[in-house]
């Protein structure tokens, strides 16, 4: 049984964490895996939108503390970190199509980040997000230190972290940790209804969007005004703008073919 499942279907690409026996934690194969699927899916251009979700109860419980703690298993925390986790986040932010954290359950420590690392992230009522590191004597990584503060602010999110406190969906979507909060009835529902949407968008603009919010976390006033002078002349040459002005005067609905 593969550790990552993908399925493609109405230029969406379905990626699902698959090891729910131990609540879809990582082990070095997972977490491999997961990077060559993200790679097929931003190579592959009849991909326009993914969705990353989890198999049974939990999205995603972090690392396998059963790999890191048995010798014959353990990578070792810099593996771990330089090979697993960091290459996940890169990818997860570089690719330049939408990726939606569908959250089907718990979601703690390095899943949790990941989770939180998605361009739109949804929740189903009985979801919970963990900082779950410093209960084991860790601190946050997978980019946590990184996303939540600016996320959620430099208090909120240093206390989280602290504390290791159980956040639901419903406060998570309050604090503006994640995008939406939906109900568990009509979860899958939802997430596919909003999926579709974005994989029937200008999928270049959408791309230099993420591309423009990546370098904004770092940028001043000054690179950052620069920086969309060029994405939009970039996005003005795009056959999708020509459709969607087009289709603006017409005034009928435009037919994106993320070109």
């Amino acid at each position: 049984m593969s550790s990552i499942e993908l399925k493609i279907e109405n230029n969406i690409a379905y990626i699902t964490l698959n090891r729910p026996e131990v609540f879809n934690s990582f082990n070095r194969e997972m977490a491999l895996n997961l990077q060559q699927v993200f790679d097929d899916c931003d190579s592959n251009s009849e991909v326009r939108a993914i969705v990353l979700t989890g198999n049974g109860k939990a999205f995603c419980a972090g690392q396998d503390l059963k790999e890191v703690t048995s010798p014959e298993l353990n990578p070792g925390f810099k593996k771990i970190l330089e090979e697993h986790y960091n290459p996940i986040i890169t990818r997860i932010r570089t690719i330049k199509k939408p990726i939606i954290g569908a959250i089907n359950g718990v979601a703690a420590g390095a899943g949790a980040n990941i989770a939180l690392a998605c361009d739109i992230v949804v929740a189903h009522e009985k979801v919970s997000f963990i900082q779950a590191f410093s209960l084991i004597g860790l601190i946050p990584d997978s980019a946590g230190t990184f996303f939540l503060p600016r996320l959620i602010g430099f208090q909120k999110a240093s206390a989280l972290a602290m504390l290791g406190d159980k956040v639901s969906a419903d406060e998570a979507e309050k604090m503006g940790m994640i995008y939406k909060m939906l109900p568990l009835e009509s979860f899958e529902e939802e997430v596919n209804k909003l999926a579709l949407k974005l994989a029937n968008m200008p999928t270049l603009a959408l791309g230099k969007i993420k591309e423009a919010f990546n370098q904004s976390l770092t940028n001043n006033l000054e690179e950052q005004l620069a920086l969309e002078s060029k994405l939009q002349i970039e996005a003005a040459q795009t056959k999708d703008y020509e459709e969607g002005v087009s289709a603006f005067v017409e005034k009928r609905k435009p037919t994106f073919k993320g070109k």
